[in-house]
């Protein structure tokens, strides 16, 4: 794994010497904290996850399960983004403020733990989406070392493979939050239906799933190469959908793509 890339990541962390790690236990949070532990050592390294009603039990568990693999100190924190008034009510610019809180209370840590930096796992292939996230990132100096040293998605599948990491190959994850069309409000009972229409649709092997949700309609999206899978259980998943409260159930027939909610704005 001696490429310039990661000789470059190796550089930036060691420059950084301490660091507080927002920790999801996706793909590239995880690829980031395993190169910090290996730089570092993992004394000179935290984790911190946010525990919230945006995100699934289960990614939580998952992040629980690799920091624990890796034998880095990981601390939950609780957050609680409903809350927010500016994100509840969903602007385009939502995830500003939700990152703006976070990283307000990473920062916090990061003082009291005598850490010097807290980084995220951007990465390259993230500024080709719209991440308002972003502004609130540079307004309280975290740094993303896998976005600085050039890595893209695909870099980081293959060099967490490399590393024998259980992420390598995990599905794009983004928050519950981002299911929900900009301007409509999004409330507790709505993140739940999604969760479990998602939840449903992974235990039918569809890997790369989002559920948005358009008042009483599900629209669903899967990779392409699925369409047919989904066809061929539409009765079960219009079903179990309907459970959930949905009206309508359609498919997406674009197929699953990163921040769809913005084709609307």
């Amino acid at each position: 794994m001696k490429t310039t890339k990661v000789k470059k990541l190796n550089e930036l962390l060691q420059q950084l010497k301490r660091v507080v790690v927002a920790y999801s236990g996706g793909l590239d949070s995880t690829f980031l904290l395993k190169m910090a532990v290996d730089t570092l050592d993992k004394d000179n390294v935290l984790a911190v996850t946010a525990r919230s009603e945006t995100y699934p039990l289960a990614e939580y568990k998952e992040a629980k399960k690799y920091a624990r693999l890796m034998g880095v100190e990981h601390l939950t924190i609780h957050t609680s983004e409903l809350a927010i008034k500016n994100f509840a009510s969903n602007p385009v610019n939502r995830c500003y403020y939700c990152k703006k809180e976070l990283f307000k209370k990473l920062d916090s840590i990061k003082r009291r733990h005598r850490m010097s930096h807290v980084v995220d796992g951007t990465n390259l292939d993230d500024l080709k989406d719209i991440r308002h996230g972003r502004l609130a990132a540079g307004e309280l100096g975290v740094r993303s070392p896998l976005l600085e040293a050039g890595l893209t998605k695909s870099d980081i599948r293959k060099f967490s493979r490399d590393l024998g990491l259980p992420t390598w190959d995990k599905p794009s994850f983004a928050c519950l939050a981002s299911r929900f069309p900009f301007r409509s409000r999004i409330d507790r009972a709505g993140l739940l239906r999604v969760d479990r229409a998602e939840a449903f649709l992974h235990g039918l092997g569809f890997k790369q799933v989002r559920v948005r949700i358009h008042n009483d309609t599900a629209r669903v999206e899967v990779m392409k190469g699925d369409f047919a899978r989904a066809v061929k259980s539409s009765d079960l998943i219009v079903r179990e959908l309907k459970k959930l409260k949905f009206v309508y159930v359609t498919l997406d027939l674009a197929g699953y793509r990163t921040g769809s909610m913005h084709e609307a704005v």
